[in-house]
């Protein structure tokens, strides 16, 4: 049974959805709104993709819409330029996160800037799909977390689901969207269950409080907010009740809904798997305490992978955040009990 014969209810109905399969239904579903839609990239033709997100888009809509390409992802990105530039609405895959280096010239020269270079005259909507991310055992340049490469990259739109709703619906607005966006698929989760109503829709550059807390406040994305939710879930038999803030877009930042959050508990650790130096918690937390400077009762904290090369499977669970570095994270906010 495909992904697609496993979820054939209309638009709408809710249901129980793997986050793989949310991905599936709402690379189907904007197809079958649109037929400008493609999806190409590596195997992700008639094996339905390494990770199975693609899986019977080529029998449903034939190999013109969905199909594979050569082992050259410069050129799946540079082909999905000249598409968009006349008229069409390409999703393309990386089938790993550190797979799509060898197109982050074509990224960065041609699909952030062409929007700019033409003062808006030339639009490419382009959706960059990018499993990401550790916790499956896999090797080198197999769970890189490269998300900082692109939100430092302006012309970029970056969004990193955290659940199966949000795979469906951000995947949805991403290809909706007129500029490039690059969407960060966690691979860890693409298995999870959750459930998933194909009527809602998502606002990029939106964050959500996803738990209600006094204490402090726990930011993540992607893999993370699991990860930020079992410690605020640990820390209640604690006695400490724990905000937890889901990013959801990267770039652009939800401000508004951040500090928000950061004010009303005085304190904030921010927790990502990527490496701490120069990354998307560094900024997140550089910009709490920019803004929440007078709010703070404790310098804010990182909790992120360590400055290394991405762990080797045996080892990774020492490399990725967990819950036990958050809780060290949160006793070192200058409590007074």
């Amino acid at each position: 049974m495909t992904l697609l014969e496993a979820a054939p209810t209309p638009t709408g109905t809710t249901q129980t959805l793997s986050m793989a399969a949310a991905f599936n239904r709402a690379l189907a579903d904007a197809m079958a709104a649109d037929e400008r839609v493609l999806m190409f990239g590596e195997d992700v033709g008639a094996l339905g993709g390494v990770f199975r997100i693609t899986d019977g888009l080529t029998a449903r809509f034939g190999e013109t819409r969905c199909f594979d390409t050569p082992l050259a992802e410069s050129g799946i990105v540079g082909m999905a330029v000249g598409m968009a530039m006349n008229g069409m609405i390409p999703v393309v895959e990386m089938q790993f996160d550190a797979f799509a280096y060898p197109a982050f010239e074509q990224v960065v020269s041609h699909v952030a800037k062409m929007g700019n270079r033409t003062q808006g005259a030339v639009r490419l909507p382009i959706v960059i799909r990018i499993p990401y991310g550790g916790g499956i055992g896999g090797v080198e340049h197999h769970c890189d977390s490269s998300e900082a490469y692109y939100v430092h990259t302006p012309g970029l739109t970056v969004v990193a689901p955290a659940t199966p709703q949000d795979a469906y619906s951000l995947l949805r607005a991403a290809i909706e969207f007129p500029d490039p966006v690059v969407v960060l698929e966690p691979k860890k989760l693409y298995w999870s269950k959750g459930e998933v109503d194909t009527s809602l829709t998502a606002e990029i550059g939106q964050a959500r409080v996803v738990r209600e807390g006094t204490d402090g406040t726990l930011i993540a994305y992607g893999t993370s907010v699991q990860v930020a939710l079992d410690a605020a879930t640990a820390a209640e038999e604690e006695g400490r009740s724990l905000q937890v803030v889901d990013v959801r877009t990267l770039t652009p930042f939800d401000d508004a809904t951040v500090m928000a959050a950061v004010k009303s508990t005085g304190r904030a650790v921010v927790i990502a798997e990527a490496s701490g130096f120069a990354s998307v918690a560094a900024e997140i937390a550089a910009r709490v305490g920019e803004r929440c400077f007078e709010y703070l009762e404790a310098p804010v904290r990182r909790v992120t992978g360590f400055d290394v090369p991405f762990a080797p499977p045996k080892l990774e669970k020492f490399y990725l955040p967990d819950v036990d570095r958050v809780l060290d994270a949160v006793d070192s906010l200058h409590w007074v009990d």
